[in-house]
């Protein structure tokens, strides 16, 4: 039923709402608001980027501090950044009083836990003796870690992805689940298994240097050729060791930067990502924590790559919650975005995602979607822009002027990991289908031109590159430069053996290279 129309001043805020209001808090909107009306109209619109669910007047269940907490908790989900900001500003009493209304109740123990964790201290409560243990995320709701750590203090079984330093959450949505049904693992070693283990070796040639290419190409760096030859051997190494570690990742930034521009530690100054629009002037879009936050942040990514790895966290879900982490992180001066989608491979090739030996260009499908790849950059950079306050000197010296690392610690990774989960869908059945399908055909164009003439190998390769280029016939100009010596009729025979082999030329590459 659709309420045909609402009285404002009738409607109140609840949960997450209503103590961002009470408190005037300044956060990051929290993905679903909610309001209780004044019948039994229950409906859900989508205002910009979040859902308001109204709720009918049977579900307000008071005002304290400790009644919206608990709302929040059943009904707007987990967000701790808002849950860290307000606890800042909230009396510890007002806490208190709920926890001791209900000590056994499983929000109550939920909020008790989460203050304390995100808080950093104990609050003057003694440890629960007795109660069966409660999730702190609901399974059905979140993506978590398996098996939890055990709090006996509350009873709760502590199964966040992260810990106090940072804590990526990602919920299970409608998005999440179709893709985690389509069994991408599956499809992957069903393409694969199509072609013999020869096609298959050339194509990953071809697909790394493509790979490599694609990500230094999103940053507008043309890299030369002993940079894409150093980034491809990492690329080959990507499911044999961890790379998310300090001391790996400074040596990885090392390996696929400018000489110049290594970094020996965790950068120590402000840096931001903008462009210039003027003399003097900057569009900021983009400002990564202040360096004296960097470093526990950081430490945390990797405690929380480390639980994902061992907690049986969806592989992509684990990518993407360390991968765009680390570029939200920006822990380097330079190479934080090929770093950023080195570590989708890294961790998808080790989690056993890809078949072994196999590596499809995931830079290759954000490159030829780039507002997409930019939309799950800025699903977390548009809203924290406006939380961000900050100052640019006359050197364009960034200072950051208040405090932001909780933005960082607490991420909702849930639009990035729908993104990347898109991007992987991508790259199976285009990049790494369609390689290995024109390979496959570019064999059978090549002994079909065989059986007319015995070509030497480069004027083989040549002929069908050729054609290729020029939908499937050579050109006048390459007849007379490069292969007079045919006649026209065996030059026809061997376009129409290329024109055969590749069905048409709907599955060539756009560089028409074999």
């Amino acid at each position: 039923m659709v309420e045909k129309s609402r009285d404002p001043a009738a409607l109140k805020r609840a949960g997450y709402a209503a103590l961002i209001e009470r408190y005037d808090l300044e956060v990051i909107p929290n993905w679903h608001r909610s309001i209780i009306g004044t019948g039994a109209i229950h409906r859900v619109d989508r205002v910009g980027e979040v859902l308001e669910e109204t709720y009918p007047s049977s579900y307000w269940s008071g005002d304290s501090v400790g009644e919206h907490l608990e709302f929040a908790l059943k009904y707007d989900g987990t967000n701790l950044a808002i849950l860290a900001v307000l606890f800042q500003r909230a009396e510890e009493e007002e806490i208190l009083a709920l926890i001791r209304s209900k000590p056994g109740g499983k929000y109550a123990r939920r909020i008790w836990f989460l203050y304390e964790m995100l808080m950093g201290k104990t609050l003057p409560l003694d440890d629960l003796k007795q109660g069966n243990y409660v999730d702190l995320l609901e399974p059905d709701k979140y993506h978590t870690v398996t098996p939890g750590r055990r709090a006996a203090r509350q009873r709760v079984n502590d199964n966040l992805p992260g810990n106090r330093q940072f804590c990526p959450l990602v919920r299970r949505t409608e998005v999440l689940e179709g893709f985690e049904l389509a069994d991408l693992p599956g499809r992957c070693r069903q393409v694969v298994s199509d072609y013999t283990p020869e096609i298959i070796k050339r194509a990953l040639g071809y697909l790394y240097a493509k790979e490599t290419k694609s990500s230094f190409e999103i940053e507008h760096i043309t890299p030369n050729p002993t940079r894409v030859e150093r980034f491809v051997s990492l690329l080959e190494l990507a499911e044999q060791e961890d790379f998310c570690e300090k001391g790996r990742l400074i040596a990885l930034q090392n390996r696929i930067v400018d000489e110049r521009f290594k970094d020996a530690d965790y950068r120590h100054t402000q840096n931001y990502v903008g462009e210039a629009v003027a003399w003097q002037s900057e569009r900021i879009h983009f400002v990564p924590p202040k360096p004296e936050d960097l470093s526990d942040l950081a430490e945390g990514l990797v405690a929380a790559h480390r639980r994902m790895d061992g907690g049986m966290v969806s592989a992509v879900i684990h990518a993407a919650a360390i991968a765009y982490g680390f570029v939200f992180l920006h822990p380097f001066e330079d190479g934080n975005g090929r770093i950023h989608r080195f570590l989708i491979h890294n961790i998808l090739a080790r989690r056993g995602f890809t078949p072994k030996g196999v590596m499809f260009p995931v830079s290759a499908s954000m490159l030829k979607n780039a507002d997409d790849y930019d939309a799950s950059l800025e699903a977390f950079s548009r809203p924290l822009m406006a939380l961000v306050r900050y100052s640019l000197d006359e050197d364009g010296r960034m200072t950051v002027l208040n405090d932001t690392d909780v933005w960082y610690r607490y991420m909702d990774m849930t639009p990035q990991a729908e993104s990347l989960f898109e991007f992987i869908k991508r790259t199976i059945e285009t990049e790494l289908a369609d390689e290995l399908l024109f390979l496959a055909n570019y064999d059978r164009a090549k002994s079909a031109i065989q059986e007319v003439v015995d070509l030497p190998d480069r004027r083989l390769d040549l002929f069908i590159r050729f054609c290729l280029q020029n939908n499937g016939r050579l050109s006048p100009r390459r007849r007379t430069k490069d292969f007079d010596f045919l006649s026209d009729e065996e030059i026809d025979r061997l376009e129409q053996a290329v024109q055969n082999s590749y069905g048409g030329l709907d599955n060539t590459r756009p560089d028409g290279g074999g």
